[in-house]
């Protein structure tokens, strides 16, 4: 299958943690199992995870087995129609959009998945250096 999928931690200012590409056969939810198994060693004082429903499911329980942390969901309400923001879970979009800026990150167009990890990465390093200058 073509394509692939792009799985970000970020802390609450939305500033990267942990970068993941992978193809886009596999799940939502074993592409978060590959996330946490590398930061769990790392952030000892981590707690509560917030996703969207695509994680749903037994990573819940996966979540809180292996790591020990809480793993909330954040759903849209079908009662609700159009946009509107949606607690928690804008914070890891707007780093979606800061990566957007970078014109090397608007396609894939790298041909091994370290490199493009790397870019992420790269990319949000730059973000942080124009903050402190």
């Amino acid at each position: 299958m073509k394509g692939r999928k792009r799985h970000i931690l970020v802390d609450t200012l939305g500033l990267v943690l942990e970068v993941v590409v992978h193809a886009a056969d596999i799940q939502d939810r074993d592409g978060a199992k590959i996330v946490f198994k590398r930061i769990r060693k790392h952030f000892k004082k981590l707690k509560l995870v917030w996703a969207d429903g695509g994680y749903a499911g037994k990573l819940i329980w996966w979540a809180h087995r292996y790591c020990g942390w809480t793993l909330e969901i954040v759903k849209r309400s079908d009662a609700r129609k159009g946009f509107y923001v949606l607690p928690k879970r804008w914070i890891v979009e707007r780093t979606f959009s800061w990566f957007g800026n970078y014109r090397r990150l608007s396609k894939d167009y790298e041909y091994c998945i370290d490199t493009s990890e790397n870019m992420l990465y790269l990319a949000m390093i730059h973000v942080m250096v124009r903050r402190l200058a």
